[in-house]
């Protein structure tokens, strides 16, 4: 039955070669599977293929396990890299924060209003400054500043949370710390940082004013990956607004907080739908 109650999200990436497409839309026509909505792409310089695809069962009994065990020899054959989701899944973020809370306000509208598949079990902060935001939003909030002296103590707890609240992706809404190699490798590939800036252009700290020393015409924001290269993490998403030369630094930074919120919460939403593909330093995008 065609219903988004009953939808399910399967993905894959292997080495491309022929056929990779029919082992996929032959298996769920064989097992009765409706395609709903499908995205590939074949990467020629790095010859390595993606796919997406969205499909309703038409057998009421569907069972995931029996389709996982009849689909992974097929996988298999192509070395692939699968995943078979639920649409209903609803990934647990936590989200990391500093002092701004546009990003954050904007990722908490977007779950309580349902137009995000995530839950937020904890947000962890190095400021107390947005505490009563969260608990607003009955979400548990962690205050663990840090300093040059106590990053490692600090990061160690910030991992502890990580896991005790079984978060599926981390989430740096604006939040103004590097994290270490060490951390960067625990989160590789489920770790989200948005910077206020077109990367590569204008990384590291005050990109705004970055932008308005040389004159720019158009500001933005970049959803990333973490990696140990600050800002320099596989990029998801970018968001940019025009400005002339009547803007100011702070007018920058005004119109650039909301094309922050935008990317961020586009970038997680791939994200959860599984849209996104991480291959070395690229990555592929099937947006919607």
């Amino acid at each position: 039955m065609k219903h988004k109650d009953n939808l399910w999200i399967l993905t894959a990436d292997c080495p491309s070669r022929l056929g990779t497409v029919d082992v996929v839309t032959r298996f769920l026509a064989k097992t009765a599977n409706y395609v709903g909505e499908i995205h590939s792409f074949d990467d020629q310089e790095m010859d390595h293929f993606s796919i997406r695809v969205e499909f309703f069962p038409m057998n009421e009994e569907f069972c995931p396990e029996r389709f996982s065990t009849d689909f992974a020899p097929r996988a298999e054959a192509f070395e692939m890299n699968w995943q078979l989701t639920s649409a209903q899944h609803r990934s647990r973020v936590a989200i990391m924060v500093s002092k701004y809370d546009h990003c954050l306000n904007d990722l908490l509208y977007h779950y309580r209003t349902g137009k995000l598949a995530i839950e937020i079990p904890v947000i962890i902060s190095n400021h107390p400054d947005l505490e009563e935001l969260a608990r607003w939003h009955g979400i548990p909030y962690h205050h663990l500043p840090v300093t040059a002296e106590t990053k490692a103590e600090q990061e160690r707890q910030v991992w502890e949370l990580i896991q005790q609240y079984e978060c599926e992706l981390v989430v740096l809404a604006r939040y103004m710390q590097v994290l270490s190699n060490d951390l960067c490798e625990k989160l590789s590939g489920r770790a989200i940082n948005i910077h206020h800036s077109l990367l590569p252009g204008f990384k590291g700290a005050k990109p705004y004013h970055q932008a308005w020393t040389k004159g720019v015409k158009l500001v933005g924001a970049t959803a990333h990956y973490v990696n140990s290269d600050l800002d320099e993490g596989p990029i998801i998403t970018q968001g940019v607004q025009p400005v002339d030369h009547s803007h100011y630094p702070e007018d920058l930074v005004a119109k650039g907080q909301h094309i922050e919120s935008l990317t961020l919460t586009r970038a997680v939403r791939y994200h959860v739908e599984k849209r996104v593909f991480l291959h070395g330093d690229r990555t592929v995008v099937f947006s919607d």
